[in-house]
C-alpha cells in the first residue's frame, strides 16, 4: 500500500543532496536527498486525502522501508493534534518505532508525532516511563523529547503539573548519564521549561546540576536572565 507514496518521494530524489545527508547523519541507510519542505508538502496532501486507518498502514510501510525520507514522512503522516478515529492504533504504531531509533533527525520527527498522542491521552505516560530504564540510549532520550509539551505549558493545571514533575524525575535520573544526546535532551527540556517556570529550573539545577555535563547546564540556563 505504501509503494505509490514511496515512489512520490523517490521522484523528488537529489543524488548530490543524498550524499551530503549520508555524510552528515552518519547512519548507514538509503537517503534520497528530498528536502523537508517537499516532504511537508507531500504529507500535507496525503493527510488531507486519506483516512487515519489508511495513513497508519502507509506509515507502517514507509517506516519499514528504512529509507530516511520515508521514515520522516511516516512520522509526519501521523503528526496531528486530534484524530477522530483509530487514535489508539496510531499511538500503538508510533510507540513501536522507538526501538528503531538510531539518529536524532528520525527520532525527533517520530517523537513529534508521539507527543501529539501523549497530549491526547496522558495516561500513555505510564508506557513511556518504562522507556527511561532502557539500555537503548535513543529510547531513553525519546522519553524526554516526546514529553516536551509539558515543559511548554505556561499555566499548568494540577494534573499537568503532576505530569511535569513526573517527567522532571525522569530527567533527574538521567543527570549523570554520560551520553551527549541524553545530556542535550535534559538541557532541551529545562530550557523550554525556563520560559515559564525558571525557578523550577533553578531548583533542578541546584539539586542535580553538579551531575550534568557543563554544556548541558549552560544550555538549560541559556534563556534565563
Amino acid at each position: 500500500m505504501h509503494e505509490p507514496y514511496l515512489a512520490a518521494l523517490e521522484a523528488a530524489a537529489d543524488a548530490e543532496r543524498a550524499s551530503q545527508m549520508r555524510a552528515y547523519h552518519k547512519v548507514d541507510r538509503v537517503y534520497l536527498g528530498v528536502s523537508n519542505e517537499i516532504i511537508n508538502e507531500l504529507t500535507k496532501d496525503w493527510r488531507g486525502a486519506l483516512d487515519v486507518a489508511t495513513r497508519i498502514k502507509i506509515a507502517d510501510g514507509l517506516w519499514r522501508s528504512d529509507i530516511f525520507e520515508a521514515r520522516v514522512a511516516a512520522a509526519k503522516l501521523l503528526t496531528q493534534a486530534r484524530l477522530r478515529e483509530d487514535e489508539e492504533a496510531a499511538w500503538q504504531l508510533i510507540a513501536k518505532w522507538y526501538r528503531d531509533f538510531d539518529s536524532w533527525a528520525i527520532a525527533d520527527h517520530a517523537c513529534a508525532a508521539g507527543a501529539k498522542r501523549l497530549v491526547a491521552d496522558p495516561s500513555r505516560l505510564d508506557r513511556v516511563e518504562g522507556w527511561t530504564r532502557s539500555e537503548h540510549m535513543w529510547t531513553r532520550r525519546a522519553a524526554l523529547v516526546m514529553t516536551l509539551p509539558w515543559a511548554k505549558i505556561k499555566t499548568p493545571k494540577p494534573a499537568e503539573q503532576d505530569a511535569r514533575e513526573r517527567i522532571l524525575g525522569w530527567a533527574a535520573s538521567y543527570a549523570n548519564d554520560p551520553q551527549w544526546f541524553i545530556q542535550k535532551a535534559i538541557a532541551w527540556w529545562l530550557r523550554d521549561l525556563s520560559k515559564h517556570d525558571p525557578r523550577r529550573v533553578v531548583t533542578f539545577l541546584d539539586t542535580h546540576g553538579a551531575a550534568m555535563k557543563p554544556f548541558a547546564r549552560k544550555e538549560a540556563q541559556r534563556l534565563m536572565r
